[in-house]
């Protein structure tokens, strides 16, 4: 009998220790969240356009050739290709945009497919792309394949190919557990959030497992390029929101409809891509229709950061592939 009051006492001493901890971390966490409230403001220089209803900033790599459109995927934006852009930009005129709550575009949601879509198709409309002679190879990275696949979808007339790098264009309900939005909830999520992004080895980790060995090592340079975007106004609020949404993709079946289009098309994946199984790039290569895939030696997931000549010759046979057909038309 004397157990059950001992027992008890023990509870009542846990609960009051775990109020008190609780208090503590909490008041920590808002004087943590209030002293570093100060936003990053956005490099000075960067161009903008009005993509559909998002105020999309771009970026341009040459002047002559036929256009190459590249779309970045989840936590990326439009500096993640300057390896590569400017390898293509010897014979194309190259753009790349920072589709909404990524990198310093408007923070618009919902930042679904649908909505990236729509940005894209608007972005092609602002820079008079899509019309004759002007159709471009759209190139989308990890969930930027959902992106194209749509985009191509909704307007083929408008798309001269299409590559999916690095991504199959799933809806394959990745992303964090439902659970956590239970657990990082405010003034907890904000803290860790910034605790993260002030560290530089954290950063540098996530690049390094990402991208692999042949991948340059990030400098201070690098390594802001990559935070700095989640600091400005309005960044946290969107991470949040796609967070709780995943990462954005299609149904298989929406997928596949792309093999029906009658345009180029190419899959192309680093071979050591650990985001994906290993079967991932010839099922994808069968779903829409492409040649079989491309697989990159060496390359994990950021393939166009560790090996932009080899996708930029991939990007070149696909737009020989084009060219070709378009003569045959003729």
């Amino acid at each position: 009998m004397a157990r059950e009051p001992r027992l008890r006492r023990w509870l009542r001493r846990a609960v009051s220790v775990c109020t008190v901890l609780l208090a503590v971390v909490t008041t920590a966490s808002l004087v943590f969240n209030a002293f570093t409230a100060g936003r990053a403001a956005p490099p000075k220089g960067l161009r903008y356009v009005q993509a559909a209803d998002v105020r999309t900033r771009y970026r341009t790599w040459g002047t002559s050739g036929s256009p190459v459109v590249l779309v970045h995927g989840a936590f990326e934006q439009a500096d993640t290709w300057s390896r590569l852009a400017p390898l293509l930009a010897r014979d194309h005129r190259v753009y790349a945009l920072d589709l909404t709550g990524d990198g310093y575009s408007e923070r618009r949601g919902p930042y679904t497919v649908d909505h990236f879509t729509r940005q894209l198709l608007g972005f092609l409309g602002a820079l008079h792309l899509g019309g004759p002679g002007e159709r471009p190879l759209l190139v989308g990275h990890s969930s930027g394949a959902a992106v194209v696949t749509e985009a191509a979808l909704r307007a083929p007339g408008r798309i001269g190919g299409v590559m999916l790098l690095d991504g199959d264009a799933l809806d394959t309900g990745a992303g964090p557990p439902s659970a956590l939005k239970y657990v990082l909830i405010d003034p907890y999520r904000t803290s860790l959030l910034r605790l993260g992004l002030g560290s530089d080895w954290l950063i540098r980790s996530f690049y390094d497992t990402q991208c692999g060995p042949a991948c340059p090592r990030l400098d201070a340079a690098g390594v802001d390029e990559w935070r700095r975007p989640l600091r400005v106004p309005g960044a946290e609020a969107a991470l949040w929101d796609m967070l709780g949404q995943g990462v954005p993709g299609l149904p298989a079946d929406q997928v596949a409809r792309l093999a029906a289009v009658r345009i180029p098309k190419s899959v192309v994946f680093g071979a050591q891509d650990d985001v994906f199984s290993e079967q991932t790039p010839q099922q994808t290569a069968r779903r829409v229709g492409a040649p079989p895939p491309t697989l990159v030696p060496r390359a994990r997931h950021l393939t166009m950061i560790s090996s932009p000549r080899e996708v930029a010759a991939a990007v070149e046979a696909l737009a020989d592939t084009r060219a070709t057909a378009r003569r045959r038309s003729r």
